[in-house]
């Protein structure tokens, strides 16, 4: 089958959505194509929730993600749907220069720093004694589901067809003036018939949740790894149990073409986590669920953004990209533009 418009987007997931809409915006002719059923749970784009936030220790991060939070607020306003709940973010940190604090400084971004009393007064929340926490308030979740369909719908309005369960297997078959390949964990091997090298790896990561009934704010949490700027666990509001709680990057190498399962070997340094920072928690999780990450290589957070001739590559996006999908679409979409 040969896929044809002026613009074909490869992958439906929060990227490809974006990337629909801001090319759709412009005017031009959008096919978006999705291998599954919209709304799948086998990529890296489902779920209730994720964490959106300023809090990055490079300012350039920080403005990118002003930027997409920006367009969150757009789209909101557009769908008249709640897609943040701006609870708030707190960093574990120890000692004090770890964490985001200098780039938020650098971006004119306010933020407070709280001792473990101060934590504890304000949220459902216990730090060590011997840590501290930068809260950033212009942070908290972004409703995942209803952003993605948000997305979807938003295209769709501006005149962008959306043709689901449709593998692309070479992009010879796609009749367009640019492709954009927003594919996750499809991209590589996809790319790789096109001649194009991506390095990265694909990997199965696992997120468990605990049921958490609060009166006060849930905000999202992030704990460094002492003398690194790298996240250890994170933990973030869930519309359903109440909160979600992983560990960043620590998933197997897969093949994302097998459905694969949660990882049952970290439930136990879950209930540990939970435990020493949401007391109020129940210990036991009550679901487990897999989300794939797709990682650059050598330099695990950066994303590619890249034209290679008619084909604009949107991958990977190293397991924190869902809070820029806003901004990320529109530069993939100018990109794309370049050859139209």
């Amino acid at each position: 089958m040969r896929l044809q418009a002026e613009v074909v987007v490869v992958g439906a997931g929060v990227m490809g959505a974006a990337t629909a809409r801001a090319l759709a915006e412009a005017g031009r002719e959008v096919l978006l194509v999705e291998q599954f059923r919209l709304g799948h749970a086998r990529g890296s784009s489902h779920g209730r929730s994720r964490i959106y936030r300023l809090s990055y220790p490079d300012a350039s991060w920080v403005k990118l993600a002003q930027e997409a939070l920006e367009g969150w607020r757009v789209l909101e306003e557009e769908s008249r749907r709640r897609l943040l709940e701006p609870n708030g973010l707190l960093e574990v940190v120890r000692p004090p220069e770890e964490g985001s604090r200098n780039a938020l400084a650098e971006a004119g971004v306010p933020f407070e720093l709280l001792s473990p009393a101060g934590v504890r007064e304000r949220f459902p929340v216990t730090i060590p004694d011997d840590a501290e926490a930068v809260f950033q308030a212009d942070a908290g979740i972004v409703r995942a589901d209803l952003a993605h369909a948000a997305l979807v719908e938003s295209a769709r309005r501006a005149g962008a067809r959306v043709q689901e369960e449709t593998r692309v297997e070479s992009l010879e078959d796609v009749d367009a003036g640019a492709v954009v390949v927003t594919a996750g964990a499809w991209a590589r091997p996809l790319l790789a018939r096109a001649g194009i090298e991506l390095p990265v790896v694909e990997t199965r990561e696992t997120v468990g949740y605990f049921r958490l009934d609060s009166g006060r704010p849930v905000p999202s949490v992030v704990e460094f790894v002492s003398g690194t700027l790298r996240h250890g666990f994170y933990a973030l509001a869930d519309p359903k149990y109440g909160l979600k709680l992983g560990f960043h990057k620590t998933g197997a190498a897969m093949d994302p073409d097998e459905e694969g399962t949660p990882d049952t070997a970290l439930v136990g340094a879950m209930r540990e986590a939970v435990g020493r920072y949401f007391p109020s928690a129940a210990p036991e999780p009550v679901a487990l669920d897999t989300c794939l990450y797709t990682i650059a290589q050598p330099d695990d957070q950066r994303f590619f953004l890249e034209r290679h001739g008619r084909i604009v590559v949107g991958s990977p996006c190293s397991g924190h990209g869902f809070k820029f999908a806003p901004a990320i679409g529109e530069r993939l979409a100018a990109l794309a533009g370049e050859v139209l």
